[in-house]
């Protein structure tokens, strides 16, 4: 668990070299798995839409914007991985924007992020910085939890090692779509029991 300050207390650290000792930052900050694009208001207008989650932690906490987040992000069709991509010059919504309209469009139905900016007190992402420094095992970590995550091996035991102060975000629905089929179903089956 986390008290909300995602990574804020950065250890000084050094690698083996020991030439030199710089203050060490996770690279990825927090992430979402899986998260479905029909929950997802895009926007109209000059209204630009949101991706929200909550910490998977504590899901009554109020939404979190990740549309401006950078990082790296995994596109599935039904939970298959079909493209891996990157946003460091540009907002994670516009990114996915851009691959509903372009000949990834109709292809994928899902996708996961892994951010870099964390998610201050106020509820709001920092500023982008694009200075990180990580040590070269927290890398690595990060990377191969990233693989782990978004392609989910069958022959992996472990989950990946992301570290204490890394926040999971599970996906929320945006209420301007009204609710989903599953709640809408849902009602239909209990006004039938009634």
């Amino acid at each position: 668990m986390s008290d909300g300050s995602l990574g804020a207390n950065c250890n000084v650290a050094s690698e083996s070299n020991g030439e030199h000792e710089m203050p060490s930052q996770p690279l990825i900050r927090n992430y979402g798995l899986f998260w479905n694009i029909q929950d997802v208001y895009w926007g109209a207008g000059s209204n630009p839409g949101k991706l929200l989650g909550v910490p998977a932690w504590s899901i009554t906490q109020k939404p979190v914007d990740f549309r401006d987040q950078r990082g790296v992000y995994v596109l599935y069709a039904d939970y298959d991985m079909v493209y891996v991509g990157q946003n460091n010059g540009q907002q994670l919504m516009g990114r996915l924007k851009q691959h509903r309209k372009d000949d990834l469009s109709e292809r994928w139905d899902r996708f996961s992020w892994f951010g870099l900016r964390r998610v201050i007190a106020n509820g709001n992402l920092a500023k982008y910085n694009q200075d990180v420094h990580a040590l070269n095992r927290d890398v690595l970590n990060h990377i191969e939890a990233i693989l782990i995550h978004s392609a989910e091996p069958p022959l992996n035991r472990q989950g990946g090692k992301f570290g204490d102060n890394i926040e999971r975000y599970i996906q929320k629905r945006d209420e301007r779509l009204g609710p989903s089929e599953e709640k809408m179903l849902k009602a239909l089956y209990e006004s039938l029991d009634e």
